[in-house]
């Protein structure tokens, strides 16, 4: 199994409130909405769809988090972990982070059966998945 530095190194997609990446020129305002989306009810309702995300995909495979070993924490415990600091989820040789006050979740290494669920139940939760460009292929 890849450790955590090396997942970083792989292929990765976002799971996010937005269909895809906001170009660097854009003239909207990005920063703007950003901070709009992270304040606490906002970022609430949001971090709710990721633990929906998460807990839902742990009734179809295994789950641990931060390389503990404990497989299949409760509910509660990963909703707590992913309300309250920075996780990193391990889910086979993929691994999905998750940080309270991100509006986003990061998937990395995750082979196509693991994307087409998780992408159909982000969508379930009103979330997009897109992979940005990665790097050497820009």
């Amino acid at each position: 199994m890849m450790d955590i530095d090396e997942l970083l190194q792989t292929p990765y997609w976002i799971i996010d409130i937005l269909p895809v990446q906001v170009p660097e020129n854009s003239p909207g305002q990005y920063f703007v909405i950003e901070k709009y989306y992270r304040e606490p009810g906002r970022m609430a309702d949001i971090k709710r769809k990721h633990v929906n995300v998460i807990l839902k995909l742990n009734c179809y495979m295994a789950i641990s988090l931060d390389d503990t070993g404990e497989i299949n924490d409760r509910p509660e415990r990963i909703e707590q972990a992913m309300r309250s600091r920075y996780v990193n989820i391990r889910v086979g040789d993929a691994l999905i982070i998750s940080e309270p006050e991100d509006t986003h979740m990061t998937v990395f290494n995750a082979d196509d059966g693991l994307m087409d669920l998780v992408r159909a139940l982000a969508t379930a939760e009103g979330m997009f998945v897109w992979q940005p460009p990665q790097p050497g292929n820009a």
